[in-house]
């Protein structure tokens, strides 16, 4: 492919819910330009983008894949991306980097899931949108109910540029309300049509149709609607259509709709042109970024003559080729052969070979300008949102706004060998999934992995196993508890052994008390010496501190540690023989026992804050379902259709939300959860939980 300047580049995403179609449009768009000579399908597991084992299995996209093509003189850098909540960190890095999306409807379901997931994505990214309503050819299809769902769920920008001639089996070609004519398919179904008069029984329709559209294109610019007002529709030429069009494509005052059948390759052209009408090209991008020199917010212009500024926008770690950077280039060039800076690790990265990427397929490059998109192998230490430029010349871009985990789990593996294993494949999969996160839970020692839901962190275990040969079983998380005491005791225990030989002896008496909780003190114990007179030597003191300690961290309870506490020393006794420090350090430990349990000994759990988005409908099942889980509504914003619910709600009812919350929105409501603070257990669940621990240890035992 010969190389393209930024105005005749174009970075488009393919968006859309699970299996309205995405992959089979790009495989139309990439053999209508001639990109491909054979049209893949998804069930035959032969398409350009969907090229992972996984995906080959699943019949799905899971990861994001590049696929450029020429068309009319420009290049179009195709992005397809998954549709699935589970892989929205791709959503997330595509809308980043691309210049306009296409949100892709099935023509019989109308507005899916995934549609409003990847709508607000490219809201929320301020990213221009067109709509593609696809599968036209397929029972059941409704083009003005898919509009009607856009208008009423999206948004009401949403208009249509197209309308479909027929629909279902009898679907025979498309309507262009701004050129007024019609384009028949051919019966080949090879791309290819035939230009016509519109039918006359769809002349009124479209006569209606194409004033709303004009109506909303007018608008854009007061020269087009002075015209307009003076000679209604037809006073406005194509061009100024066009320019009114991409305004307000632009400033998201128009959501045009275009219409037709991946399969059948019909409307795949019209979809092209309408890419490069609506959308800018990379030549308009400019590129907010830091000067890291002043620490100045500065603009990078999509010239060669500037300096690099690059971002790394995606990972993928092959076990045979090794760690491969998918970038966009904002400003100047990226070379092959060079050196660059990374601007996040302050060190510099050599560059070895550039490639332009087609799927899984590598073309070698010598450098790739301003807007386009390629991809370099085997950076040392430059992950995803990382910034590339030149060494005399450091900026910062904006990174990649990834969601947020909503489900933990417990990584369990199999053997001795996937546990040597297992540290290294997980940091590889985090530097493809920036949404992953891995810990480790300092109570039980075990590997904590946090992703987007349960699916997710099983696809991730699926992924493990098949590209680094690391099996693992994932399990719910012990719930981190703490324990504490209520009110002030004291005791006095007396340690005596006598085996025969030396003794052992101690007598000490302290007493307990609660402290105030604070979430910033580091140290749960606060330990005071007050004996007097010498009863006790001081060189005693670390003994019973540490045996103190050791009870505190075995707890009463549930076996978690205990919190907050005051622990004085105040009388005891010692042996002149037989007093060792291990006689001291058994006497803390038992003697602390005995005091807590005369001190109100609490179990507490921690509260964690849900911020839960839910459509409208849900609110009051969403609301329900928290006061099932002990949870509290904390706040209930409302703003457009959707619902902002804040709940308080314990971590042992909430560690399955995520599956929970898409049974109970059918997958429309999202949420994010932070921790809040511990508060008490009620006393039958403590009880239980005590029963539940005692009996976890007598198995052990």
């Amino acid at each position: 492919m010969k190389p393209y300047g930024p105005e005749q580049i174009h970075n488009v995403g393919i968006f859309g819910h699970a299996g309205c179609g995405k992959t089979t449009l790009v495989e139309a768009l990439l053999h209508c330009a001639h990109a491909t000579t054979r049209l893949g399908r998804v069930e035959d597991g032969n398409t350009v983008t969907d090229y992972d084992p996984d995906e080959k299995e699943r019949r799905q996209s899971i990861n994001l894949a590049i696929a450029p093509l020429e068309w009319k003189n420009d290049k179009i850098n195709l992005l397809d991306v998954p549709g699935s909540a589970d892989y929205a960190s791709e959503v997330a890095a595509a809308m980043r980097v691309i210049d306009g999306a296409v949100i892709v409807m099935d023509a019989s379901a109308g507005v899916e899931v995934g549609t409003e997931m990847v709508w607000q994505a490219a809201k929320a990214a301020n990213v221009p949108v067109i709509i593609f309503v696809n599968k036209m050819d397929r029972e059941n299809a409704d083009f003005d109910r898919a509009v009607q769902d856009s208008q009423t769920i999206l948004d009401g920008a949403v208009i249509p540029m197209q309308l479909p001639i027929g629909s279902q089996k009898d679907f025979r070609g498309i309507i262009s309300l701004r050129r007024q004519r019609a384009w028949l398919i051919s019966a080949k179904h090879d791309g290819s049509f035939e230009e016509a008069d519109i039918p006359a029984d769809y002349v009124d329709r479209e006569s209606e149709m194409r004033e709303a559209l004009v109506d909303k294109i007018a608008v854009t610019n007061d020269d087009l609607i002075e015209k307009y007002l003076e000679g209604g529709a037809d006073a406005l030429s194509l061009d100024e259509l066009r320019d009114g069009l991409r305004a307000g494509i632009n400033n998201n005052t128009i959501v045009p709709v275009f219409v037709g059948s991946a399969t059948a390759l019909a409307g795949i052209a019209q979809l092209l042109d309408g890419m490069m009408d609506s959308f800018p090209s990379a030549a308009r991008k400019i590129a907010n970024a830091t000067d890291l020199n002043s620490d100045k917010a500065i603009k990078l212009n999509p010239t060669k003559s500037d300096p690099l500024a690059a971002l790394v926008f995606k990972t993928t770690v092959d076990p045979h080729v090794g760690k491969i950077s998918y970038v966009r280039v904002y400003s100047g060039e990226l070379h092959s052969n060079s050196t660059v800076h990374n601007s996040r690790t302050r060190k510099d990265e050599r560059i070895g070979q550039l490639y332009a990427m087609k799927g899984k397929e590598q073309s070698a490059i010598h450098e790739a300008g301003p807007g386009d998109l390629c991809a370099v192998i085997k950076l040392a230490e430059t992950t995803s949102g990382d910034t590339l430029c030149a060494h005399d010349h450091p900026v910062q871009l904006r990174g990649i706004q990834y969601p947020a985990s909503a489900f933990t789990a417990a990584v369990k593996p199999h053997s001795r060998a996937d546990q040597d294993k297992m540290g290294t494949a997980l940091h590889r999969v985090m530097e493809e999934d920036p949404s992953l996160q891995a810990g480790r839970d300092s109570l039980t020692g075990d590997t904590l992995l946090s992703g987007l839901s349960e699916t997710h962190l099983q696809n991730i275990a699926d992924r493990l196993k098949r590209k680094f040969g690391v099996s693992i079983d994932l399990e719910l998380p012990r719930v981190a508890y703490r324990e504490t005491i209520r009110a002030k005791a004291d005791a006095t225990y007396i340690h005596k052994k006598q085996t025969g030989g030396a003794g052992q002896y101690a007598n000490v008496s302290m007493r307990v008390e609660p402290l105030p909780s604070d979430p910033n003190r580091e140290d749960p114990l606060e330990f005071a010496w007050e004996i007097v007179g010498g009863v006790i030597s001081r060189s005693f003191a670390p003994a019973i501190e540490k045996g103190i300690r050791e009870a505190m961290h075995d707890g009463l309870i549930s076996g978690s540690p205990m919190v907050d506490v005051r622990v004085a020393i105040y009388d005891g006794k010692e042996h002149p023989v037989d007093s060792k420090e291990i006689a001291f350090k058994t006497a803390g430990y038992q003697g602390f026992k005995q005091a807590v349990s005369k001190a109100q000994p609490a179990l507490m759990e921690p509260i964690y804050e849900l911020q839960i988005n839910v459509p409208d409908q849900f609110t009051g099942d969403v609301m329900s379902d928290l006061n099932t889980r002990r949870g509290r509504i904390m706040g209930v914003n409302s703003e457009g259709n959707r619902t902002m619910v804040t709940a308080h709600v314990p971590l042992a009812e909430c560690q399955r939300y995520s599956t929970d919350l898409r049974s109970i929105t059918q997958g429309r409501g999202s949420f994010s959860m932070s921790f809040a603070h511990y508060e008490d257990v009620p006393a039958h669940l403590a009880d239980q939980i005590r029963e539940q621990t005692q009996q976890a240890q007598a198995h052990a035992a």
